[in-house]
């Protein structure tokens, strides 16, 4: 039977330039699990480039925090409660716009697509219980 309670201490966390994020259900982590889901934390004025998942479909609900986000051409703010929807193959990005961290609730299906961010050029792995500090830009 896969896990039914999944501390966050126990989960590994990608680090970008950008931000963070952990993934908490995976096909790669947990066997048989149809979907991705996981916490991305955008940091105050950082944001990630325009790109697409070509075999998943995307949801984003915000957490906290607002920002700027874009599906395909239209662009649009984003907030606290709100939900995006981004069919497969859409180009999008999302913007943190403010001063205070933007926490977004993240999930792919199919699951699996987020193993393609390992291999962006600002990639890193931390394993679980590990603090990741973020890293003020020229400081």
């Amino acid at each position: 039977m896969p896990p039914t309670h999944i501390p966050a201490h126990d989960v590994e966390t990608f680090s970008f330039d950008w931000g963070t994020m952990k993934w908490f259900v995976s096909p790669v982590t947990i066997p048989g699990a149809v979907n991705s889901q996981g916490e991305v934390i955008i940091n105050p004025g950082q944001g990630h480039g325009r790109h697409l998942h070509a075999g998943a479909d995307e949801l984003i609900y915000v957490v906290s925090g607002a920002g700027v986000q874009t599906v395909g051409d239209d662009e649009f703010a984003i907030a606290e409660g709100d939900m995006v929807y981004i069919p497969r193959g859409t180009l999008h990005s999302t913007m943190n716009s403010t001063w205070r961290t933007l926490r977004l609730l993240v999930t792919y299906t199919p699951g699996g697509e987020e193993q393609a961010l390992t291999g962006l050029p600002d990639f890193c792995r931390h394993p679980a219980g590990e603090v990741v500090a973020w890293q003020r830009p020229g400081a």
